[in-house]
This record gives structure tokens, sequence and C-alpha cells, in this order.
């Protein structure tokens, strides 16, 4: 089958595509508000994008409190979502008003980030602190606004836990890590394997 996405014609009871662009690693994103209300929130739309510098980025549907509270401060943290920090991370998705702080209502813990001012969760096997590098608001094929912005930060300090640090490397089984699926779902876990990519020169 094709459907045309503008049209929404494809006959399911919910849009596919989140389901067919899976999995997706989760940003669990905190922030300070210009106030100084700490603001936690989940967002699939969420990856590493460069290194050297280190990059990411996660796209908001609107100018949410995180992308707000980004604008204003500059900076922000993806913290790493666990399997046991499953059930916190989706309370934190809760839509709360903006002088609400969703560490309360998750009863998350939290500690203090090395260079930026939001904090962590205290659990979290890892987390990124960013600064904010830009903020853009997503155009479509016709080159016209949409109500999307992408908000890309550079990784300026880097936690891990040392407890999910094996032979000198992040230990992704141990840490548990959850995606995103479509519709309601969720995974976890999966096999691990390992493969080397082909150098051209070697295979000739």
């Amino acid at each position: 089958m094709h459907y045309a996405p503008d049209k929404r014609d494809h006959g399911f009871k919910h849009d596919p595509l989140k389901a067919i662009v899976a999995p997706r690693p989760i940003g669990w994103i905190s922030t300070l508000s210009k106030s100084g209300i700490a603001n936690i929130a989940p967002y699939s739309f969420f990856n590493a994008i460069a290194s050297s510098p280190d990059m990411v980025c996660f796209s908001s549907g609107g100018m949410k409190d995180s992308a707000q509270n980004i604008k204003d401060t500059g900076e922000f943290v993806c913290n790493y979502v666990s399997q046991s920090l499953t059930q916190k991370m989706v309370h934190t998705s809760i839509d709360a008003p903006h002088d609400v702080s969703e560490f309360e209502l998750a009863e998350l813990e939290f500690e203090a980030s090395k260079v930026v001012a939001p904090a962590r969760v205290k659990e979290t096997p890892a987390a990124l602190e960013c600064k904010l590098a830009d903020i853009i608001q997503v155009k479509n094929a016709a080159g016209e606004l949409t109500n999307n912005f992408l908000i890309i930060g550079e990784v300026v300090s880097v936690y891990i836990n040392d407890d999910f640090i094996t032979d000198g490397r992040f230990d992704v089984e141990k840490a548990e890590p959850v995606t995103r699926l479509g519709y309601l779902d969720y995974q976890k876990g999966g096999e691990l394997f390992e493969m080397r990519r082909p150098l051209w020169k070697a295979d000739k």
C-alpha cells in the first residue's frame, strides 16, 4: 500500500510513522526555567548528530517548556533512560503547568551537574551536559515554517556512573537502555553483537 502523509489516508487507527522509524533513543531532557524551576521531560525525536565537537539534538512539537527553557537559558542535560527508570520517565511526560517541577511529581532525585545549571537525574547511568548551539524552526518541503523546533546542543561535559564502566567501555548491557517505538510501545533489551567496518585497501 501507499498513502499520502498530508492526507492521512492510510486507514490505520494511528499514524504508523513512529513505528516505522524505530527504535529511537529517548532524550530525557532536564532544564531550568528563568525563575529556577527544574523541568524534565522525555523526547522520542532525539539523537547524537556529530562528534568533534560532540553534538546532540531533539525536536519539540511546539515551543514546549523544555524548548523555551533552553531558549531562555542556553543549557540542558540529556539523561540516559534505563529500565529501572522507565516508570518515572513516563511520569515526567505529563502536561504539567510551566511552574510545576516534574522532578517533584515523579519523585526523582537529582544531582548537580558539573558544568551547566540544570541538574541530572541522580540514578541515571549516564548524562550529557549541553550548551545550546542552535534552535531551528523546521520548514516543510515547500519552505513553510512548521510548529516543530529542532534544538541542537554541544556536549560540554559527560557523566558516567562508575558502576556502568566495564573494561574501559560504557556497559550498555548493564545500563539496560529503553527505546521508543510507535503507538504506546517501548523496547528494552535485545541481543548485542559486533561487526567491523570493511576497509577498502584491506579488501583489495
